[in-house]
């Protein structure tokens, strides 16, 4: 089940919501949540919650047990059982096959493992499961007592199957006491919406559109770089308005999740850009892989390894696959030279120019996210960076700029931080004395709109992937 399914909008979310807020009694609330969360991912694949029932097991003893003793051995020997089966389910289904191929090739043998299904949201849960047991060990988050609990936290449906990855620490007190009120539910309601309408009206038509051009093999000059552009778009809307809704629906149901995405293509360095993008794997990465491994207080050649290990790795987690390393890679590479040989150059270069760079440098990254097919990326790199050698345009791409007008500038209208701006007006407003008596009943007629407008579109379209589903 998806946020963006007829399913979940016109039965499962009012149904669960709706519940949730009726019921006072916290243990009630949390016993419902915890149902709902179970019965929504089991909606789809039932047998995959037994994996996420037994890593769950394991890091509730393993922190009970870290916190019960002061033996630095027993505590470490704690931690280290708790990780490693969390991430060995991880590494069984998502990186096996990879593996085992990959090797056997090396070795000359024709054998091939066939890849195991990947259960949905285990790269998100197994990271949420660690941050628990982690956070635990270094005394940064109370112990959860309760089992039930600490499944609740791993299983909440809003952020279950593609994030925000959200620490344990940042819910502990919501998880045991939290109070949902009718400014919660309305702000709440809002940022769903929000989120619903990037998915389905932004994201949906950019795929959809993206299908009209043509092949890599015979891509111009014009279609390489809108098959870019538009990938990149439709990933973007696709994955932040997964995230927007489930801030949304977090913040309906008392919790207040953290954002993910921050605008990042108003960023005017990759640094910055991933500051902006995915936050909370950011986040993820920096506090349990980087700065672990020392950061930026090692000298120079050891912090360009942690640089790459913590870009390979970022890489990888999206899929067991060459290009995702690259592309990764590609990313880590491009901050050690921005803050190393570009470091001087970019001081100088006007704001305009770094941002546009930014997007270019980003637009050509996700070149190599979007295929495992290295024959195809590099037919597509040539149609953009040598226009020499293929045609300057093609019918398919006059056809996209002449009948996508309205949603390409609906995308780089959306793309900028135009909430943000609207909050800090509002704000300036009522400092200045201003009621803004119809900032309610506006938002209101937004997410209203918004929705209906989403729901309409979802009967009529056959086109609704969700490509964080594969990662």
């Amino acid at each position: 089940m998806v946020f963006s399914s007829l399913t979940f909008l016109c039965l499962f979310f009012p149904v669960v919501v709706g519940l949730h807020a009726l019921v006072k009694n916290q243990t009630a609330r949390n016993a419902i949540l915890l149902a709902a969360s179970l019965l929504f991912y089991a909606w789809g694949e039932p047998v995959w919650i037994v994996a996420m029932l037994f890593a769950t097991a394991v890091n509730f003893i393993c922190a009970r047990i870290i916190h019960r003793t002061e033996d630095p051995a027993r505590r470490k020997l704690a931690l280290a059982v708790g990780v490693l089966i969390s991430l060995a389910a991880l590494l069984y289904f998502k990186y096996a096959a990879f593996l085992v191929n990959n090797l056997c090739a090396l070795a000359g043998l024709s054998f091939r493992m066939a890849a195991p299904k990947l259960p949905i949201g285990i790269s998100f849960y197994t990271f949420q499961i660690i941050t628990y047991t982690v956070d635990v060990y270094r005394k940064q988050a109370p112990l959860q007592k309760n089992p039930l609990w600490l499944l609740l936290y791993v299983s909440l449906f809003p952020q279950l199957i593609a994030g925000p990855i959200v620490r344990y620490s940042d819910v502990a007190e919501a998880l045991e006491d939290r109070q949902v009120t009718k400014a919660g539910m309305g702000e709440g309601f809002f940022r769903f919406s929000l989120g619903l309408g990037k998915k389905v009206l932004l994201a949906n038509l950019c795929g959809e559109v993206l299908e009209t051009l043509p092949a890599a093999a015979n891509m111009s000059f014009c279609s390489g770089w809108l098959a870019a552009a538009l990938f990149l778009l439709q990933l973007y809307f696709d994955f932040s308005g997964y995230s927007e809704m489930a801030i949304g629906l977090g913040r309906m149901l008392g919790f207040r999740f953290l954002e993910n995405f921050d605008a990042p293509f108003v960023s005017k360095s990759i640094s910055e850009y991933w500051r902006r993008w995915h936050i909370s794997l950011g986040t993820f990465f920096r506090e349990y892989v980087y700065i672990p491994l020392g950061g930026n207080r090692v000298k120079t050649g050891r912090w360009i390894l942690n640089m790459a290990v913590v870009w390979g790795l970022t890489g990888i987690w999206h899929g067991a696959d060459w290009n995702f390393l690259l592309w990764g890679l590609y990313f880590g590479f491009l901050m050690v030279l921005e803050r190393t040989v570009l470091k001087g150059l970019l001081q100088w270069t006007p704001a305009v120019l770094k941002h546009l760079f930014t997007v270019i440098l980003a637009v050509v990254g996700f070149v190599l996210f979007r295929t495992s097919d290295f024959g195809a990326i590099g037919l597509q790199l040539r149609a953009m960076f040598a226009p020499w050698r293929v045609p300057f345009s093609d019918p398919y791409a006059l056809y996209v700029v002449k009948s996508s007008p309205v949603l390409l500038t609906a995308c780089v209208l959306c793309s900028l931080p135009l909430r943000k701006s609207a909050v800090a007006w509002f704000s300036r407003r009522k400092r200045a004395g201003h009621t803004n008596a119809l900032r309610p009943y506006l938002k209101a007629l937004v997410a209203l709109s918004l929705t209906g407008l989403s729901v309409l579109f979802l009967v009529g379209q056959s086109f609704n992937p969700f490509l964080y589903f594969r990662f």
